[in-house]
């Protein structure tokens, strides 16, 4: 199989589990927001991996794959180089879902109100990874 179209398959699951989790996600926020909020963070995560790939941050995925796992480094270097390309709007999403992940996750401080609010951040987020996967050209090729 090609490098590319290895690459598009990984990229076609990162994304496919980012819609996962924010479903999953978006359906606990009612009644579970500390499981919510970590789903999704998840659905972000899988979200900057998706786009990491399709734009080819060769140095992020060096690393990532040399180690076999993702670090919050790894990740926030994508989100960087992601925001340069997709916009702040890509940089503000990723701080809402890690603020999920701590305040929401982790310290459980966050109600269904304050998850709910960060929704449409984390679904913006997917959506781009979505359209950029499998729509693969077009603006994001600069």
């Amino acid at each position: 199989m090609a490098a590319g179209a290895a690459a598009r398959m990984t990229a076609e699951a990162h994304v496919k589990l980012a819609r996962r989790y924010f479903e999953e996600g978006r359906a606990l926020a009612d009644r579970n927001p500390v499981q919510a909020s970590e789903k999704l963070y998840k659905a972000a995560e899988e979200a900057v991996k998706a786009l990491a790939v399709r734009f080819q941050l060769a140095e992020v995925l060096k690393q990532a794959g040399e180690r076999g796992r993702w670090t919050v480094t790894d990740l926030e270097r994508a989100v960087s180089q992601i925001a340069r390309r997709l916009g702040p709007w890509a940089r503000a999403s990723w701080d809402a879902a890690n603020y999920l992940h701590v305040w929401g996750f982790h310290e459980a401080r966050l109600d269904a109100d304050a998850v709910r609010e960060r929704l449409a951040d984390v679904e913006r987020l997917v959506g781009e990874a979505e359209r950029a996967v499998r729509g693969a050209g077009g603006r994001h090729d600069r």
